[in-house]
């Protein structure tokens, strides 16, 4: 007995894959050369953290007393307020209660302060508005990080604080 092996006919549709796959690869790179995202997709709301104590008093652990509402209680801190416009931009800044022209007066004003040898300050509190831009408030920070201590050493014990609505420069 001869066995004779049955050709079987095919009759599919045979696929061009290399077609397919050439035209997801040009509708891919069409979408990603072409997509511009909205200005508004760029910019980001910052939702602040509350302040927080980075060193506590002498001799007592930060944190420990759950009573103390003020979590800078004991705490040698420099306030520096920023107050914004409409836009986002810097209307107003002030340390402690004084006001100062700008952010490169900010920086000589802080070295001034800061590089006095019985200066009690070892960390600053920013409170900030609520519509200031983030790279506004990078300008602020990128100022206080290059200050010095009397000790030698940079500052950077730095905490944030939203300035409350309607509050006045």
């Amino acid at each position: 007995m001869s066995r004779r092996k049955k050709k079987h006919s095919e009759d599919g549709v045979a696929l061009n894959l290399a077609a397919m796959l050439d035209m997801a690869f040009q509708l891919l790179a069409f979408f990603i050369m072409t997509f511009k995202p909205a200005p508004i997709e760029g910019q980001i709301n910052l939702k602040l953290p509350p302040p927080e104590a980075i060193a506590g008093a002498p001799g007592q652990k930060a944190g420990s007393d759950e009573q103390n509402k003020n979590p800078v209680q004991g705490i040698e801190t420099l306030t520096i307020s920023i107050f914004s416009t409409g836009t986002g931009k810097i209307a107003t800044l002030a340390i402690g209660e004084a006001n100062v022209a700008g952010v490169s007066a900010l920086d000589g004003r802080l070295k001034d302060v800061l590089s006095n040898p019985n200066s009690p300050f070892q960390q600053v509190i920013i409170q900030v508005g609520s519509r200031l831009r983030y790279e506004e408030l990078m300008k602020v920070v990128d100022v206080c990080t290059k200050q010095t201590l009397p000790t030698g050493e940079k500052l950077t014990k730095l905490s944030f604080v939203e300035l409350p609505e309607g509050a006045a420069p």
